[in-house]
């Protein structure tokens, strides 16, 4: 079996408890069952101490030689060449590779790829992987040489060893460079370094919580962990890429750059470059960003660099999906109105009552979902049949589709593993996957079996059916297809496909008598672990009442023995010629958990066909998402698949949103959702949001009044929270209920911009949510901002983050350079604010400011309960002029739904002079007519105003203090549909 029973006793004094005990089952009480609980212990691994936290690691740069290039091969678009030991091999943290062979292509204008892999690879002792194709293509080189046009050159040197730089040029930037480092390869540790300029602005590399800007004292590890939210550690994402934004002051008389890493004054004027840097690699991965640089770490893979060229943040980001990750899938309109989520509803029933609770006190809600409390005892596709029967979820989801809202269930990656011995305890899903050969294997070719919600489990192996053809996605598709007749979901929501297991090794096998079992650690709300935490910051206000709970929470914890010895024995491994320690890597990364086989499956648990799980781990949870996608194309061929994943991979977003997983109901990861949103921009998966009034936690008004309103713009809107917790959907606090309809009606009404924007995410790779610096790029002090943040290029979000504030700080972008931004509610524009200047604004409690800027023009629908009656309901238009008098905007159009819509329609809006242009084109529908027009921004009084040169009468006002025309009344003027033809509205 993976990780061997008789190994893991052996290193027993180093740690490692026994996975499987042979004493007396131990057993917990859940709900009307009586089960037997997995020990603790078995979720217990080695004690590792992360090698960059370890004293006693030694610094593969001092001890390893480096590489020689030679045979040195110019081809039509780059140059290839051999690389070869420079000395004595060190095999320091795994069995160094002798001979290497470098790739250097010239792919495009902006793109430069450098390859370094393993000359013979699958000879003697030189088992290797390199990502396969299946799961993420490799960037093409043009059909024609680019060298000369590549605005990047590679360049190399061979001493004292080889090294090489990337340079910008047109600037002569050198952007990498390994020049003064050991490139160090390894079966299981390659180590290249580069120097970065003083200050460097990096961002990427996720997943992670964190500032937007990466700090430069910080530890990036790239390894999918089934974890909390844990800042500044590795959690569910695995985005091997960072972007460099390096900004230069600009000689007013030369024009010359000159490198400005402190730059500070709002008169002087800069320019910024961004470049990219994605290593196409798959595996465990390390980024230690120091002040004077990175250095970049893999366990295995090759070095498989694609450097951008950009040269802003947008290019790069454009370039990077196109070439290498996929855009985006587009996704239905629905999805973009608001979700509830809880764990912890408990039937059909509560689910009616809470849909009913939203109508009640006229809150939006578009989509009800469940977690794992619907499940049949937690197992994928069957449900509860008392709590969630068949036929009371046919009625419940009737009525909910009637009312067109929709509905999502949890489908988690681990299937449950019946007991043999139990003829009661049958689960035919089971059965059907080990027909198809549908799951991961021991290294005996044993299933691997490990421990999920349900009890003992399997799990599909995605990666045996890419590469040996087995039936895991035709059982997949099958079962989701069959549950979907049972249960006419809308949508699928995938969790713990990291994937998750809660026992070291195949702790089940042998033990499957004693299924369905206990988790080793107790569910939230179970006796022993209710969630007693009052609100963060709640002793501000409420003194006496946190008192008495803190002494409630005091005595309901076991007091803490005293240690009893301050010495640490970590477990350290060696590297042994000709073959990989997979389950104990000679270098340990800094991961969560530690050992790679704590709350995961084991890196030796085998796939079909040979593939271990090391070399696959990263890529589990995009597989399943993959196979997802796939799957409800075979449910409902003609719709987009609308999935949330929690693991994810480079390219993901071709199938599935991601929402920030298990978070917190505290302040900071409020304000931590912002970078995070950010960070995902720049992945590739605009469809991403968190836990609104956080999952993990008690929650209060103040936090979740202002919670929802943040979340209000993001694409993904969803309220989550934990078992035990105290309810926080959004009308349990009148405050929280008149603050969230607020928001939403500015949510709805922009329905249509961000559903335009998030087309354009899908179609040309532009980000849906953006960072202010990306959107002015030449304004330096923007580097680092994340309390702030602009839905598309025209909605700026300016949030209150801290409790008990009633004014927020923010700055207004581009002012310097003549950028006007407008008031949402008041429509005027903002006056007096220098650039870069800080301005206190008022942000009340029930309300969020929101900013359009000039020289945007943005559609809008009436607000409505849901996303189908925004839909129908008439159009209005606001534009704001920018300070020449002009305004741009677009609007997509589509059925809302299809996966390859039929009929679309795109119409340009141009104001300029006297007039706003409206121009459709396309053969899509759209009966609903313009109710209004609001031009902000205008100069000069207006005296009449016409509709294709007519005059529309008294339907107008001007207001000269704050420079607004509203037009009205202009329904039965466009009765035959606002976008049926062009029309012009002008004014004198």
């Amino acid at each position: 079996m993976a990780r061997p029973l008789l190994l893991l006793l052996a290193v027993y004094v180093l740690g490692l408890v026994s996975l499987i005990a042979s004493q007396t089952p131990t057993s917990t009480q859940t709900s009307a069952d009586t089960t037997f609980t997995v020990p603790a212990d078995a979720d217990v691994g080695l004690n590792i101490i992360p090698n960059v936290k370890d004293p006693k690691a030694v610094d593969s740069q001092v001890v390893c030689p480096g590489y020689k290039a030679s045979n040195v091969v110019q081809t039509t678009n780059g140059l290839t060449a051999d690389l070869t030991l420079a000395g004595k091999p060190c095999n320091l943290y795994g069995n160094d590779i002798e001979s290497l062979v470098l790739t250097v292509e010239y792919q495009a204008v902006d793109r430069l790829h450098v390859g370094i892999q393993p000359k013979y690879i699958g000879a003697e002792n030189h088992t290797w992987f390199i990502l396969p194709e299946q799961i993420l293509q490799k960037p093409a080189a043009a059909t024609e040489p680019q060298i000369a046009d590549c605005d990047l050159v590679f360049q190399w040197g061979n001493e004292p060893t080889f090294n090489y730089n990337v340079t910008r040029k047109s600037t002569g930037d050198v952007l990498f460079t390994t020049n003064g480092t050991q490139l160090v390869y390894a079966d299981q540790f390659i180590e290249f370094k580069t120097s970065l300029p003083e200050n460097y602005n990096l961002y990427g590399l996720g997943e992670v919580i964190h500032g937007l800007k990466l700090n430069h004292n910080l530890t990036r590890t790239l390894f999918a962990a089934d974890v909390g939210d844990n800042i500044d550690a590795n959690i569910y994402g695995h985005h091997p890429i960072y972007y460099d934004t390096r900004y230069f002051e600009v000689d007013s008389k030369s024009g010359n750059l000159t490198y400005a890493p402190n730059a500070t004054d709002t008169k002087a004027t800069y320019k910024s470059y961004t470049h990219g840097v994605f290593q196409r690699n798959a595996h465990t991965q390390e980024v230690i960003l120091q002040e004077e640089g990175i250095t970049w770490r893999a366990l295995g893979g090759s070095i498989d660099l694609y450097f951008y060229g950009g040269p802003t943040q947008d290019a790069v980001s454009k370039s990077y999906q196109k070439s290498a990750i996929g855009l985006p899938a587009m996704q239905q309109l629905w999805t973009f109105g608001f979700h509830q989520c809880r764990w912890g509803y408990r039937n059909w029933t509560n689910l009616q009552s809470v849909v009913d609770d939203f109508k009640k006190f006229e809150i939006p809600l578009e989509t009800i979902w469940t977690d794992i409390d619907y499940m049949n005892h937690y197992r994928d596709f069957e449900n509860d049949a008392v709590a969630f029967p068949y036929d009371e979820g046919a009625a419940f989801l009737s009525k909910l589709h009637e009312n067109q809202q929709h509905y999502i269930p949890i489908i988690d990656a681990a299937i449950y593993a019946p007991n043999p011995e139990n003829a009661s305890d049958a689960y035919p899903i089971y059965d059907r996957g080990l027909k198809e050969n549908a799951f991961l294997l021991n290294p005996d070719g044993s299933i691997y079996i490990g421990s999920v919600w349900p009890g003992y489990t399997v799990f599909p192996d995605w990666i045996g059916a890419m590469l040996n053809g087995t039936g895991t996605n035709r059982w997949w598709a099958s079962e989701i297809k069959t549950y979907h007749e049972k249960i006419q979901f809308d949508g699928i929501w995938i969790d713990m496909n990291e994937v998750s297991s809660f026992c070291v090794g195949s702790c089940g096998s042998g033990n499957l008598t004693l299924n369905p079992v206990h988790p080793p650690f107790l569910l939230p709300g179970e006796p022993g672990n209710e969630v007693l935490s009052y609100p963060e910051g709640f002793n501000k206000t409420n003194a006496t009442e946190a008192s008495s709970v803190s002494s409630r929470i005091s005595a309901s914890k076991t007091p803490t023995p005293p240690a009893t010895s301050t010495s640490t024995s970590y477990f350290r491994t060696t590297p042994t010629a000709g073959s990989r320690d997979i389950n104990w890597p000679p270098y340990a990364i800094n991961n969560n958990a530690g050992d790679l086989a704590v709350h995961a499956v084991s890196p030796n648990a085998t796939h079909h066909g040979g593939a271990v799980q090391y070399d696959f781990h990263n890529v589990y949870g995009h597989q399943i998402l993959n196979a997802t996608y796939h799957a409800l194309l075979e449910v409902l061929p003609s719709k987009r698949p609308f999935i949330i994943g929690r693991s994810q991979f480079a390219g993901s977003g071709k199938y599935a949103g991601h929402w920030g997983g298990d978070n917190y109901s505290l302040w900071s990861f409020m304000f931590f959702s912002i970078p995070q949103a950010l960070a995902y921009s720049l992945f590739g998966i605009p469809m991403f949001g968190v836990d609104t009034c956080g999952f993990s936690g008690n929650a209060d008004m103040e936090l979740c009044a202002r919670w929802m309103q943040l979340s209000a713009f993001f694409p993904f809107y969803r309220n989550h929270n934990t078992l035990g917790a105290s309810s926080q959907e959004p009308y349990i606090w009148s405050a929280v209920a008149e603050a969230s309809r607020a928001a939403m009606r500015i949510r709805y009404a922009l329905l249509p911009y961000l559903y335009t924007t998030f087309y354009l995410s899908h179609s040309t790779g532009s980000t849906t949510m953006r960072a202010l610096a990306w959107e002015f790029p030449n304004e330096p002090w923007l580097a680092a901002a994340d309390r702030q943040f602009l839905l598309g290029g025209a909605v700026l979000v300016t949030p209150c983050l801290e409790q008990g504030a009633t004014t927020v700080d923010g700055v207004f972008p581009g002012v310097g350079q003549g950028t006007v931004w407008y008031d949402w509610y008041n429509q005027t524009a903002i006056t007096g604010v220098a650039a870069g200047q800080n301005v206190t604004i008022d942000a009340p409690l029930g309300q969020i400011p929101v900013y359009i800027k000039g020289g945007n023009i943005i559609p809008l629908q009436e607000p409505g309960l849901t996303t189908a009656a925004v839909r129908n309901s008439p159009w209005s238009v606001l534009v704001g002029l920018d300070a020449e008098g002009g305004a741009t905007g677009d609007l997509y159009l589509d059925d809302g739904e299809s996966l390859a819509p039929n009929a679309t329609t795109w119409v340009e809006f141009l104001a300029e002079g006297t007039s706003f242009k409206a121009s459709p084109s396309g053969n899509f529908s759209d009966p609903n007519a313009l109710a209004n027009v609001t031009i902000m921004g205008l100069q000069h009084p207006v005296t009449a105003v016409q509709l294709n040169g007519v005059d529309i009468g008294q339907v107008w006002t001007f207001d000269e203090s704050s420079h607004i025309l509203h037009v009205t009344g202009l329904n039965d003027l466009t009765a035959k549909g606002a976008w049926s033809q062009e029309w012009t509205l002008s004014w004198k």
